[in-house]
């Protein structure tokens, strides 16, 4: 069985079709768990009166991290996979993926190609967002290349890596893959299966300013872990070194002294530790 987690927070506009859009999948085997994130828009009544099998949990508002991570401790199945609440999937997500790990048992995760619409338009994934099969942690370091609506995993990949990090209050996803990616093969479908939508005013990445300061943070994390292999550390202290770098200029341009301090004493503390280590080795 699959165990669909849907996070929501004040979305109950968007909530109904995403629900849906799982009820419409031509495989069966799912339950659907919906975490409503502390929503002050009467998400649970609506929801609770007119779908009776949905599997429903309320929490105070706490962030996606936690209403994923609350959905997965409360997943009856083997696989787990996950729905933003704004996004939805054409009917045959489900059945196109569950053939392929059935195919291919060595792939625990499996991601697909997805359609993305922006303020109720169409538009072209950039080359940057190029999709990934196999071993792809490098690639990784970079941005987020994984949709968690497009992805479903084997419920055993949590107990190894760990669930979704809550100190994060973004980036979430982007800490989640490469700890995914340095340990596991992804599988991938070159099917347009889920639909991403973007450019709403509630859409979690407009709320910040400078996402790559998020993505060094959670790089720091990766790498204080001590959970990489040689190779793999080195990948993600060069990637570190120069999104620092890149950071560094854009707040000089800006006159954020304080911002400056804060990265470079970061960074120092961070390179002296590690990137002399690998070299000794």
């Amino acid at each position: 069985m699959v165990s669909v987690i849907i996070p929501t927070y004040n979305r109950v506009h968007t909530l109904k079709r995403a629900v849906d859009s799982v009820l419409s999948q031509t495989y069966k085997e799912y339950e659907i768990i919906i975490i409503d994130d502390g929503s002050t828009d009467g998400t649970g009544s609506i929801i609770q009166s007119y779908y009776k099998n949905v599997r429903f949990f309320s929490i105070a508002h706490s962030g996606v991290s936690r209403a994923r991570n609350t959905g997965i401790e409360n997943a009856k199945g083997e696989w787990i996979s996950f729905l933003d609440s704004d996004d939805y999937w054409l009917p045959e997500k489900l059945q196109n993926q569950m053939a392929f790990l059935k195919k291919y048992p060595e792939y625990k995760i499996c991601h697909t190609d997805e359609i993305w619409i922006k303020n109720g338009k169409r538009i072209n994934q950039g080359k940057k967002h190029i999709k990934y099969m196999g071993w792809f942690f490098a690639p990784s370091l970079h941005l987020c290349l994984i949709s968690p609506s497009s992805v479903i995993i084997h419920k055993s990949v949590f107990n190894t890596i760990g669930k979704f990090d809550e100190h994060f209050e973004y980036v979430e996803d982007y800490d989640l893959w490469l700890r995914i990616t340095s340990r596991y093969p992804v599988g991938y479908i070159d099917k347009k299966l889920a639909v991403k939508t973007g450019g709403h005013k509630d859409q979690l990445s407009r709320k910040i300013d400078g996402i790559e300061k998020y993505r060094i943070l959670a790089l720091e994390k990766l790498i204080s872990e001590k959970n990489l292999r040689e190779d793999l550390l080195k990948e993600a202290l060069d990637v570190y070194k120069k999104k620092c770098a890149i950071y560094l200029t854009g707040c000089r341009k800006r006159g954020k002294q304080d911002e400056i301090n804060e990265i470079q004493s970061r960074m120092k503390r961070i390179i002296d530790k590690y990137d002399g280590f690998i070299y000794s080795i």
